[in-house]
């Protein structure tokens, strides 16, 4: 499979190598120095790309792949506000676009898992719950996309709390967020009382779970057409 890259930082570099281990082919390394467009991506002719830049660039990145009719697979978070205005296009459009929060097989499973644990503990009131996620001090967006995806999951059965926060001094759904080093991700979801507590954890050790998920994400998306995610790669 031709594969282009959108983004090539420490996400980037990881993904080219693990693809190529994989028997893909780079067709592009596009950076933001890189001056491109949907002529670019007709030239390139990648069957896939994969999108791991900033907030602030993705929307017309996918934008330009939706022009250049070529799926694409979208790594990069905090832009979510216009995911509405990108899920309509891309239907409009007959484009191909998987968007993830996170990548990583063992977070989706992770996402599973919550989703069922929200489910149990939301009879239960005086189990109080929070969130705390800590990752590199170059990341971008706060709290994370993954964290937002958990807290979203556990909002949808705790109709007395109707959103999260990262300000402890509302009773809204608090998200500890924590900027240290090199982490590569950690996300904890707490359910305290005065007398015990239930804690479920997720801890990354290398980006390379993040890579593998984005690729098998791209080898999913070739040839098909709509708006998917990784629940959908991983069928749970």
């Amino acid at each position: 499979m031709n594969i282009l890259l959108i983004g090539y930082g420490k996400m980037g570099k990881m993904i080219d190598e693990l693809a190529q281990q994989r028997g893909h082919h780079i067709v592009g390394r596009l950076t933001s120095k890189d001056k491109w467009n949907k002529e670019t991506l007709l030239q390139l002719k990648p069957d896939v790309a994969i999108e791991f830049t900033h907030p602030e660039a993705a929307v017309n990145n996918i934008l330009q792949c939706f022009e250049a009719n070529v799926p694409v697979v979208v790594g990069t978070t905090g832009w979510y506000q216009h995911l509405d205005k990108i899920t309509s296009l891309c239907i409009e459009k007959n484009q191909s676009l998987l968007y993830a929060s996170n990548f990583s097989i063992g977070v989706n499973l992770f996402f599973k898992i919550n989703d069922y644990v929200a489910s149990l503990l939301k009879n239960y009131p005086e189990y109080n719950v929070s969130i705390i996620e800590a990752h590199h001090t170059q990341k971008k967006d706060a709290p994370s996309g993954t964290a937002i995806s958990i807290a979203e999951q556990i909002l949808n059965h705790y109709p007395f709390k109707n959103h999260w926060s990262i300000n402890k001094e509302n009773d809204d759904l608090y998200i500890s967020v924590r900027r240290c080093g090199d982490e590569k991700g950690y996300h904890s979801v707490i359910y305290q009382s005065a007398i015990d507590e239930i804690q479920l954890s997720h801890h990354a050790f290398s980006r390379k779970g993040f890579a593998l998920g984005a690729i098998l994400a791209a080898e999913f998306l070739k040839d098909k057409k709509g708006v998917f995610q990784m629940k959908d790669v991983l069928n749970v």
